[in-house]
């Protein structure tokens, strides 16, 4: 447990207080559906860029990817490859599309293309993928800063999710473009004073560059991989083919990303906006991740517990294993002895020696990795007997451990503040969502026409509602592996249906809605089946592939049903 200094939780509030109290304040009183759906159609495309980088990282991304690139290396920043593929095709096709047919949501469209139950049931889809992952944005600093900081967890989630709904549902989209934009600026300052407080803490004689070396002897710094195993999750295929579908379905009809750019005020503005998440968006998940591989160097040279999560060693400790626990530990520590006397001769070596250090560094990180492994199976054997839940895998503790024990005081304040604020940025982006298709599409589509004055009351209503089941969510939320694959994984399971929907709907005017309605209701259960068979081992199908399977899948249903004649419409 770590007590936070009076200087850190005044720059923790004020920072939070100041987002919230600005964001209400400056989006105040909006008198019609679309000052408050789409902000009035005035965002400049710097703000819609922000915006769109903001929705989509969220806390997890800043406690996650650090320890991902921590445990696995810089591999990670393929997953993203797919994303300025996709930028430009969302250019090009959907955002003219979209700004012609003057929607709100992306599930209009599809009502004019197709027919009702098929937007309906796009709708849905949405609805309960980006249900589930606002819970889970909440819950993820959540169950992290109360593990850490001996916070409660229920009303961290609370705190979290009032915070977000308060602006949210005052100022309407408005409100999240304009708080986003300053999240976003917290964000950026943030991680870079970590990272140059990181590299400062390295012992004089270890410039960056040498830093660099001693990631890559562990194999930190292999950031392509080019082989076509199933086996690997993150390949440069996955991520060119897998992630350009996951990206395609997220930023081209997920409501929580179309709604940002919707507020645009010119279709160019639009364009630009998504040019400018395409261009930094890689560079930015390639800088976190490269904190996180700073933060492994850093542990070279200074000691750290088996496992992060305090938590689940104390849960061993006070079992029967506390002894094996012990000699893992003393084991790890040993081996951090045997490294640090490897790093201090190694840039003093002559070349061919240095890489036989190199060698023999990278050899003791394995055998720290299979401890480490070890310890991870002790506690969840632990777990099992004592039936309670904890999360023996530590990538999402490791970042928030090196700010709470390395930062001096204030900084500290100020990471936390970047955590909560990308909590805070991405579930008002959902809740915003959620609340608007809530209303068009489900509402008002299917209860008759409303005043001005209705309508924005309803989307306050729903948003307010999607904010009270986010919060729900959270806090019946169950443990993951590692939470930023969780979010992409319930992405994975509903976007590529999706997609497949609207590509249907843009470039294959021949099928018709019956076709596609029920090649979509097909295909979602043939992907939820292929995910489970993969969950038990009984096939071998990496999450990011199902978007592209569900996308190619719903096309050549929706093709054959059309082809036989199943329906004329």
């Amino acid at each position: 447990m770590h007590a936070l200094n009076w200087v850190d939780w005044i720059i923790l509030i004020l920072t939070l207080l100041a987002i919230v109290i600005y964001g209400t304040w400056q989006t105040r009183g909006s008198k019609n559906v679309k000052d408050y759906l789409r902000g009035g159609n005035s965002s400049k495309w710097w703000t819609i860029g922000l915006s769109v980088m903001a929705t989509q990282a969220s806390a997890i991304t800043f406690l996650s990817t650090p320890g991902q690139a921590f445990n696995d290396g810089m591999g990670f920043v393929q997953f993203y490859f797919g994303l300025p593929i996709a930028m430009i095709v969302i250019c090009m096709v959907f955002i003219p599309l979209y700004y012609r047919l003057n929607v709100y949501t992306a599930y209009e469209f599809l009502e004019n293309r197709f027919d009702l139950k098929t937007r309906t049931l796009a709708a849905v889809l949405f609805l309960i993928q980006r249900g589930l992952a606002a819970g889970i944005t909440i819950f993820a600093p959540a169950i992290i800063l109360s593990v850490v900081l001996g916070w409660d967890l229920l009303t961290l989630n609370i705190i979290i999710g009032l915070l977000v709904i308060i602006y949210t549902v005052s100022g309407g989209t408005r409100a999240v473009n304009v708080t986003q934009k300053h999240q976003m600026i917290v964000i950026f300052i943030g991680m870079w004073v970590a990272f140059f407080i990181i590299v400062g803490k390295l012992p004089e004689d270890i410039t960056f560059s040498r830093a660099l070396e001693i990631a890559g002897a562990s194999g930190k710094m292999e950031i392509l991989d080019f082989s076509f195993s199933l086996n690997n999750r993150y390949t440069f295929w996955s991520g060119i083919i897998g992630g350009t579908f996951l990206m395609l379905s997220y930023f081209g009809t997920d409501q929580s990303q179309v709604q940002r750019y919707l507020s645009g005020k010119s279709i160019k503005e639009m364009q630009l906006g998504l040019i400018f998440n395409a261009l930094l968006k890689v560079p930015m998940q390639f800088f976190i991740l490269l904190v996180g591989v700073m933060v492994f160097v850093f542990y070279q040279f200074n000691s750290a517990p088996v496992n992060f999560n305090p938590t689940a060693t104390e849960l061993v400790l006070s079992s029967e294993h506390k002894a094996d626990y012990e000699a893992l530990q003393d084991k790890h520590e040993s081996l951090f002895d045997d490294k640090k006397e490897i790093i201090e001769g190694l840039f003093a070596s002559k070349d061919k020696d240095k890489d036989l250090a190199l060698q023999e560094l990278g050899k003791i990180n394995q055998q720290d990795t299979d401890i480490k492994n070890e310890a991870r199976s002790l506690i969840e054997k632990v777990a099992e007997q004592q039936e309670v839940k904890v999360e023996s895998n530590d990538k999402d503790y490791v970042f928030i451990h090196f700010i709470l024990n390395n930062l001096p005081r204030g900084l500290i304040g100020l990471l936390l503040a970047v955590i909560l604020s990308a909590a805070m940025s991405s579930t008002s982006s959902e809740l915003n969502a959620l609340g608007s298709t809530t209303t068009i599409d489900l509402y008002i589509r299917n209860t008759g026409e409303k005043t001005e004055a209705e309508k924005v009351k309803a989307s306050k209503w729903f948003t307010f509602a999607w904010g009270i089941m986010a919060i729900a969510v959270a806090c019946v939320a169950d443990l993951a592996e590692n939470l930023i694959q969780l979010v992409n994984i319930i992405g994975s399971i509903f976007y590529g249906n999706v997609l497949g929907i609207f590509l249907l709907a843009f470039f294959f005017k021949f099928v018709k809605g019956n076709a596609v309605f029920i090649a979509a209701i097909i295909t979602q259960i043939i992907v939820i089946i292929l995910y489970f068979l993969n969950e038990y081992e009984l096939i071998n199908l990496p999450f990011l592939w199902l978007n592209f399977v569900g996308c190619i899948v719903v096309i050549f249903l929706a093709f054959l049903m059309q082809l036989i004649h199943i329906n004329e419409k």
